[in-house]
């Protein structure tokens, strides 16, 4: 049992450049049940009329029946939800998102689960200390069924330049 002044702070955080496994897939966790409330939330405050997500009655008189989930909520979730196992603390700034599909359509009540496999790393050509990592998302919902992918490209401290950063003997500016 440590004495007091013997315990020491864990921080979460996400992954270093030279700590990204590309052989791993990495299960995020947990899942992300989608409301009515997130729906309608996310799709106002986007000015997104659409109204497969905001009209009921409507949405009922299309192909799938009902309301479905905002695809860019959908997107910013599956995204979201890897960030505190991959990049909490550790990414400079995500560099793009390609490769973006929606095979599947993901309702109010349905639950979100992410998984990220690495595709391609690399250290940085024209930043030192940096790493570029090429993340590809799936999310599927309960029933394993793929509601999206992305392909989300981003700019990772190594551990050594993340050190120079906050000892302040290296500035931001320095990347830029």
């Amino acid at each position: 049992m440590a004495e007091q002044g013997d315990v020491h702070e864990i921080h979460q955080r996400g992954l270093y450049f030279e700590e990204l496994d590309a052989d791993a897939v990495y299960v995020h966790s947990p899942g992300r049940t989608m409301t009515e409330a997130d729906n309608v939330l996310f799709t106002t405050m986007t000015m997104n009329t659409q109204a497969l997500h905001l009209d009921a009655a409507y949405a009922a008189t299309q192909p799938f029946g009902r309301r479905v989930m905002n695809s860019m909520f959908t997107l910013a979730t599956m995204v979201g939800q890897s960030v505190a196992q991959l990049t909490q603390g550790t990414l400079m700034g995500q560099l793009g998102l390609t490769d973006v599909r929606f095979p599947h359509p993901l309702f109010p009540g349905d639950t979100l689960y992410t998984q990220t496999h690495i595709v391609d790393l690399r250290p940085s050509n024209s930043r030192p200390g940096l790493g570029v990592a090429t993340f590809a998302h799936v999310g599927r919902n309960q029933d394993g069924i793929t509601v999206a992918e992305a392909t989300r490209v981003c700019l990772m401290f190594t551990r050594e330049a993340h050190e120079k950063l906050r000892n302040g003997s290296f500035g931001v500016d320095d990347w830029l």
